[in-house]
């Protein structure tokens, strides 16, 4: 059965590796039950999860990136990798999992966790500055591109309260083969992936769907006779 372990909260602190005033990077289980809705537009909203913060409203949060889930045995695998315990929250996510693919979720997937909480999947983590400063780990954002286990983002279709122990349940799936993983490996590594992304369609965070299109058409642009060398 695929179960929340923890629903996990930040403890926001002041860090001079990320280029906001504060970051909420560090989340900690919280006690009881906690509230998940669509917290707003990107660059004027956070997290969709009641007592969390985002200090990055620029990059960060917002409708499409209401929740963040990972799942407990890929931060066991990294606990062996590292030689480090890694508390549920470290990672930063809102949602640690058991039992659940996290990250052979397509695209679109709902989740039901708890009696009401609805979330669809919408994007993978991309790892930034802000992760490599608060983990300490050298070559860290090309350590975790490479391991391809990105976590999921998530926005809210119906608001609810969870907390540890609920269960999660995959309502429904759609018909594409776009993954979180997949994605992930398209907008890092593997552009040469890109073009099927699009299979997704309006599930897509519309910020990953501009950057693929964006990406196509000037790689378009390079193929043309003539042109000059993509940079």
């Amino acid at each position: 059965m695929s179960q929340l372990l923890t629903v996990n909260l930040a403890h926001p602190h002041a860090a001079d590796y990320t280029a906001a005033d504060l970051t909420g990077i560090d989340k900690r289980p919280a006690d009881g039950s906690v509230a998940v809705a669509a917290p707003g537009p990107r660059g004027t909203a956070g997290s969709g999860v009641a007592g969390d913060t985002v200090g990055d409203l620029r990059d960060h949060g917002g409708d499409h990136q209401a929740v963040y889930a990972f799942a407990r045995k890929d931060l066991t695998a990294w606990e062996k990798e590292l030689g480090r315990e890694l508390p549920n929250g470290v990672f930063g996510e809102n949602l640690t999992t058991s039992g659940l693919d996290v990250n052979g979720a397509l695209i679109g997937e709902r989740w039901r966790i708890g009696e009401s909480l609805v979330l669809e999947v919408t994007s993978a983590r991309i790892p930034c500055r802000t992760f490599a400063g608060w983990l300490g780990e050298k070559g860290w954002v090309k350590r975790f591109t490479q391991a391809a286990r990105p976590g999921a983002y998530l926005r809210v279709i119906e608001p609810g309260e969870i907390r540890a122990g609920d269960g999660i349940e995959v309502v429904s799936r759609p018909d594409h083969g776009v993954t979180v993983e997949f994605l992930f490996r398209a907008l890092t590594a593997e552009p040469d992936l890109l073009p099927r992304v699009l299979d997704a369609g309006d599930a897509l965070n519309p910020a990953d769907a501009a950057t693929v299109r964006r990406r196509l058409e000037s790689r378009e642009r390079a193929a043309r006779p003539g042109s000059s060398p993509a940079v």
